[in-house]
């Protein structure tokens, strides 16, 4: 897989991980956490760039906040992602 793919779908993941820690929801919110870790580790991290290296490295750190943070954090984490392959060059 490639890493603008991988990087896309671990956006998403972390997107559903903000819904359902927002909505009360843990147990789908667990579940894409974890989806989003497993993701993460098909993701290439030579050819990006340093500030989005910097961002991966923070996917593990989520779990250690509140659930509110979480879902913020997962949520500006999932944009920040979203906005890096959305500047990929083809």
């Amino acid at each position: 897989m490639n890493n603008k793919i991988a990087l896309e779908s671990l956006a998403m993941d972390l997107k559903r991980v903000a819904i359902g820690y927002h909505r009360g929801s843990l147990s789908m919110a667990n579940r894409f956490y974890e989806e989003a870790v497993e993701r993460k580790k098909e993701i290439d991290p030579s050819p990006l760039k340093p500030y989005i290296k910097k961002v991966l490295e923070r996917i593990e750190s989520l779990p250690s906040n509140s659930n509110s943070q979480i879902a913020e954090e997962a949520l500006m984490l999932s944009t920040l992602i979203q906005n890096y392959t959305q500047t990929w060059s083809l």
